[in-house]
């Protein structure tokens, strides 16, 4: 979903760039001494000139993501907020050049911009969904594959491999990529008297006629269990309750422990229980083997 900017916007961010090369690079020793006044003091005044010296290897990753259609000035300011996030997470104690860990913080910042605004529709919602996005369209240049139809199976494997995900997701976010959004509500012929392309969705949910059949079904066979349970004695009650009908179902020795007998006690109670409803239903509404209209117990 390509958005685009302005002419102003343009001019802005080439200013922007502009303005932001012209600013120096700091040695190790500054940046350390300037990571420590910020995490210290607050001092808004080091921090400035920390983000400021490194605002360029924001750009430099910007620029990698220019092809997904968002606007440069867009990536920058995501890019910014990580190296905003690096500043403050830094640990000067190790020594380590700021620039080395604010990359990975602005990399990450546009890159999860870039997969909340590339389409209307969430994509990478996992690591692996993710790594394909990002990676697919330069391994599939690679190794020669840039025609928009379906990839062939040898390419599939060739891309799960190098990228440690399964084949069938290769091939969905393949399909993803080379589609664009397209609203449901667009008419599917040029005159716009062929209905819309909503119409074309069926509808997986159940009919009318099965939801009744469904819970008039249901209600009959509560009334059927409900009643065969009278058969059971208060032990045995229960012990049906606990065990079965329960979604927490409690184990043999902890209703041994309840009741003061064994779990194997239990069992067996259980077990004789049980033989007494399946006879009770039977005689209600027949044998549950043939009829099919009962639940195992």
């Amino acid at each position: 979903m390509a958005i685009y900017e302005t002419a102003e916007a343009q001019r802005a961010t080439r200013r922007f760039v502009k303005q932001a090369m012209k600013i120096p690079m700091l040695e190790q020793e500054r940046e350390l001494d300037l990571a420590r006044r910020w995490r210290d003091q607050q001092d808004e005044r080091a921090l400035h000139e920390l983000i400021s010296a490194y605002m360029r290897l924001v750009i430099s990753m910007a620029s990698r993501f220019r092809n997904y259609g968002l606007p440069m000035s867009d990536l920058v300011q995501e890019g910014n907020v990580g190296l905003m996030q690096a500043a403050a997470r830094f640990e000067p104690s190790r020594e380590g050049r700021f620039s080395t860990y604010a990359a990975w913080w602005i990399r990450s910042s546009i890159q999860d911009y870039v997969l909340r605004n590339w389409s209307i529709v969430r994509t990478g919602t996992t690591a692996a969904q993710k790594s394909l996005f990002f990676n697919l369209r330069r391994l599939r240049a690679l190794i020669s594959d840039t025609g928009d139809g379906l990839m062939t199976r040898e390419n599939r494997d060739y891309v799960a491999e190098k990228l440690g995900v399964s084949e069938p997701e290769v091939e969905m976010m393949a399909a993803r990529l080379s589609a664009s959004d397209r609203s449901l509500n667009a008419p599917m012929g040029q005159e716009g008297n062929d209905g819309e392309w909503q119409d074309l969705l069926p509808d997986t949910g159940d009919l009318p006629e099965q939801l009744v059949m469904e819970a008039t079904d249901g209600e009959r066979r509560a009334k059927w269990i409900a009643e065969a349970l009278t058969v059971l004695s208060p032990r045995e009650l229960s012990i049906i309750k606990a065990r079965r009908l329960c979604e927490d179902s409690e184990t043999l020795e902890s209703l041994g422990a309840k009741l003061g007998i064994s779990k194997e006690r239990v069992r067996q109670i259980e077990h004789h229980a049980l033989k007494k409803l399946r006879i009770a239903l039977v005689r209600l509404v027949g044998d549950p083997e043939t009829s099919g209209l009962l639940p195992d117990v």
